[in-house]
């Protein structure tokens, strides 16, 4: 009798090891049954801390708390088997300092069972990712645009369209990659800006609206499938689910309210058999 070798979980430096390789296939995932149906044909799936927008309905991701980002991050750790699991760390868990992070981050791994977290800022985390990475802890970094901050940057914009406003960029992302981050998500940025950025750090680099000039690309997966209404313009749409899921749901309510609703099988089985 042969027995199936269990499915080996894909790691941070196997993921770092696929700079200048093959494309890594990135999507956010928020829930168990999506994780699954991803695991099998992406290489990372990120628990973002967008999640407050498209599963809560926030505007932003700021009121995001550390407690919603463990809930979420555990059912896709449960869901999927192969793909390596990276969870956000929210808005105000991880600035005040280096040990601060550690804490929260070391909680976040041991509650959920993901692989790695990801933190938002470049020059200004370089410390924090340092002690986080030399004690142990993977971390993505992401740099560009930086969601969190968009109290400050006044609105979700693009960065870096004036190659004069390059430096800081770059200066980030060389900041984030000597500080240990296993790969770096670049974020609504210019494409000779994202070159530039993928040239010349060794960590891999996930696009996101940065074209197909980095080293993987990452989408939320809300977006790409059409149940998000309000989408990025660089977003392409591989499906329309959200009309087939109303759809479905006009025809349940339909059949209710015309008294059609088929009986579940063994509900029918039961009444034979008393028959």
């Amino acid at each position: 009798m042969s027995v199936q070798a269990p499915v080996r979980r894909i790691t941070a430096p196997e993921i770092a090891s696929r700079k200048g390789g093959e494309p890594i296939v990135t999507l956010t995932a928020y829930h168990a049954h999506t994780a699954a149906i991803a695991d099998e044909l992406v290489e990372l799936l990120l628990v973002g801390d967008s999640l407050g927008m498209v599963m809560h309905g926030l505007e932003t991701t700021v009121p995001v708390t550390l407690d919603m980002m463990i809930s979420q991050g555990r059912a896709v750790v449960r869901g999927s088997q192969r793909a390596m699991v990276v969870v956000d760390m929210p808005f105000g868990s991880y600035e005040a300092s280096p040990a601060e992070a550690f804490r929260n981050c070391v909680h976040l791994l041991k509650e959920t069972g993901a692989g790695g977290v990801k933190l938002e800022g470049g020059v200004r985390m370089a410390e924090t990712i340092r002690f986080l990475t030399e004690r142990g802890v993977p971390v993505m970094g992401h740099i560009g645009l930086t969601p969190q901050s968009v109290l400050t940057l006044g609105g979700f914009k693009a960065q870096g369209r004036d190659e004069k406003d390059w430096e800081s960029i770059l200066a980030d992302a060389r900041a984030v990659d000597e500080a240990g981050a296993f790969s770096i998500v670049v974020e609504a940025v210019a494409e000779p800006l994202a070159a530039r950025i993928t040239e010349i750090v060794k960590a891999p680099t996930i696009g996101i609206g940065a074209s197909a000039a980095c080293d993987g690309q990452i989408l939320v997966m809300e977006d790409m499938l059409g149940l998000n209404d309000r989408v990025p313009k660089f977003v392409k749409k591989y499906g329309s689910l959200k009309d087939h899921i109303h759809g479905a749901i006009k025809g349940y309510a339909d059949d209710v309210r015309q008294r059609s609703f088929p009986a579940p099988e063994h509900t029918y089985g039961m009444r034979k058999a008393a028959e």
